[in-house]
């Protein structure tokens, strides 16, 4: 079954830029996401598991624990160790709430999904005929719960390190200059309260699209001059990505 799909093409880490319009199926082959992954399965069912939507399972009669839904959340706690391991050593002189704000940023949904494409993931993923036609291959929160469902699975079957390492390659990797797009509007209060109390506001200039396949337009003013403008697939990651403009405006980037 084909689906239509607003595919968004990304630079700088960006969550925005470019869209356009493609067509794409279902992919079957395990072995081609695994070497995606860069990681080979000793029990390919768990892989199997974490790309089975609910809607799937409830389709064929697999049962209540037939989804990845359990592994999503043994992945969403690895993800969570891994990425808060990481950031206190590489981030020895911030404060426990700095911390939380960056780690935040990165396993937050537009991160994950961001990262989910280097795998082409939302091509493996098992949906009911329901959810396959109203666009839920490429829902935002359908992407990021199977990625942290593919996370547990990986730790099931390989344990620890090799979920690290997965963790590491396609969300930790380039850190530095990912704290500084994911986190753009804090760094862009920070940046006007060091020179003034002008005040940061953020405007939704357009919301277009069905609700699976959003695009948000918001621009970003300082003193009531617009300094940057910002495409996401949610409000949030299009006001990142308005500040992240504002950012390189002023020299910051």
């Amino acid at each position: 079954m084909f689906t239509r799909l607003l595919f968004k093409i990304s630079d700088n880490g960006g969550l925005f830029i470019k869209y356009r319009l493609l067509r794409v199926v279902m992919n079957n082959n395990l072995n081609e996401l695994q070497k995606l992954l860069g990681y080979e399965y000793k029990n390919t069912e768990l892989l199997n598991q974490a790309l089975t939507h609910s809607s799937y399972a409830n389709e064929h009669q697999l049962g209540k624990n037939g989804s990845n839904e359990r592994l999503e959340f043994l992945g969403d706690a690895v993800l969570e160790l891994v990425s808060s391991e990481f950031f206190y050593g590489v981030y020895p002189d911030k404060p426990e709430g700095e911390l939380t704000k960056i780690r935040a940023s990165f396993v937050c949904e537009p991160a994950l999904v961001d990262c989910a494409k280097n795998v082409r993931l939302s091509e493996f993923i098992k949906l009911g005929k329901g959810e396959e036609h109203t666009g839920g291959r490429f829902r935002p929160s359908i992407i990021s719960d199977t990625f942290e469902a593919v996370i547990g699975s990986i730790y099931l079957d390989g344990g620890f390190a090799n979920a690290k390492e997965v963790i590491l390659k396609f969300i930790l990797n380039g850190y530095e200059n990912k704290v500084f797009f994911y986190d753009s509007k804090t760094i862009l209060q920070e940046v006007i309260q060091s020179q003034d109390s002008r005040p940061v506001e953020y405007d939704l200039l357009s919301e277009e699209g069905p609700d699976h396949l959003k695009k948000f337009i918001v621009a970003v003013k300082i003193n009531g001059e617009k300094v940057g403008v910002g495409e996401g697939v949610s409000k949030k990651s299009a006001e990142q990505a308005a500040a992240y403009e504002a950012l390189k405006k002023l020299g910051k980037v």
